[in-house]
C-alpha cells in the first residue's frame, strides 16, 4: 500500500503464483482483508483510493481478448484460487464501498507486468527465464509452451496508473492495463536466450492445474478514457530487465 497526498494506491498481494500459492490462506488474507482495511481507511480520511487488480481474476478465458465486462471462467476451489478469488472478493468490495459509502473509488486490471527491480526468485516467467539465460541453466517451461501471455513494461504501466488515478471522479473502471502483443512462452524463452546469447536449452515440465492458455488484454477502454496505451516495444523492455539482472548478477 501507498499513500500520496490525498490519494491510495492499494498494489499489496504476492502475484507469483509460487509465493502466493505458499501460503494460500494468508493470500487470500491479504487481498480481502487488506482491501478492507485500505477502504476504511479511505472512507475515514474521505479519499481516493485505486485498487490493483488483475487480469486472473478472468481465469482461464474463454473469450478473446479480455474485456472488461467479460465475468471470467474461474475455478473457485483450484491452487491459484487464493489469488484469483481473492483480487475478485477485493473488487466486489471496493465497488460496494463506491455503491454503498459514495467513496472515489478507482479500479485497474494489470495483465503481466515486467521490468527492473523485479526480484531474481520472482518465479514468473520472465525473470525466470533472463535468470536461466544469463547462468546458462535450462530453461524451465510448464507445457509445450504454446500458452501465450501478453507483457507490459513497468514504466507503462505507472503510467496507466496515474493516468487512472487522475480521471474524472465518475470514471471508476474496472479497466484492462497491459499490452496488447500477444506472444507465446516458447516465443519469449527463444527471445531472452537470444538477446543474453545463452547456451541454455529449453526444457519441459507438466503445465500447472489450471494455468490459463491465453491471455491478451483489450484496452479500448483505458485508450478511449484514460488517452493511455503502451509505449514501450517488447525487445526494448526486455533488454533493460536483462541489464538490471545481468548487473544484479555480478554484483553478486
Amino acid at each position: 500500500m501507498y499513500v500520496e497526498g490525498d490519494e491510495i494506491y492499494n498494489l499489496a498481494c504476492p502475484a507469483s503464483p509460487i509465493h502466493y500459492q505458499w501460503d494460500p490462506v494468508q493470500t487470500t488474507k491479504t487481498s480481502v482483508h487488506g482491501a478492507i482495511n485500505m477502504l476504511g481507511l479511505a472512507k475515514r480520511l474521505k479519499i481516493k483510493i485505486l485498487q490493483a487488480s488483475t487480469s486472473e481474476i478472468y481465469g482461464n478465458p474463454q473469450i478473446h481478448p479480455q474485456k472488461e465486462d467479460y465475468w471470467g471462467y474461474v475455478n473457485p476451489i483450484g491452487p491459484r484460487s487464493c489469488y484469483d478469488e481473492g483480487k475478485r472478493c477485493a473488487e466486489t468490495l471496493f465497488f460496494d464501498y463506491y455503491r454503498q459509502h459514495k467513496l472515489k473509488i478507482k479500479v485497474v486490471r494489470i495483465f503481466n507486468t515486467y521490468g527492473p527491480r523485479m526480484h531474481p526468485n520472482d518465479g514468473r516467467v520472465v525473470s525466470n527465464f533472463i535468470m536461466q539465460a544469463l547462468k546458462n541453466e535450462p530453461i524451465t517451461i510448464y507445457g509445450d509452451g504454446s500458452q501465450t501471455r501478453s507483457f507490459c513494461y513497468v514504466d507503462d504501466m505507472i503510467d496507466g496508473f496515474i493516468k487512472m488515478m487522475n480521471s474524472p471522479d465518475e470514471f471508476v473502471g474496472p479497466v484492462n492495463l497491459g499490452n496488447t502483443r500477444e506472444i507465446s512462452i516458447l516465443e519469449i524463452a527463444n527471445m531472452i536466450t537470444d538477446i543474453t546469447n545463452s547456451n541454455s536449452k529449453v526444457i519441459f515440465n507438466s503445465l500447472p492445474k489450471d494455468d490459463p492458455v491465453r491471455r491478451k488484454p483489450d484496452i479500448s477502454l483505458a485508450k478511449i478514457k484514460l488517452g493511455w496505451e503502451p509505449k514501450v516495444n517488447l525487445e526494448d523492455g526486455l533488454e533493460n530487465t536483462i541489464t538490471y539482472f545481468d548487473n544484479l548478477l555480478k554484483e553478486n
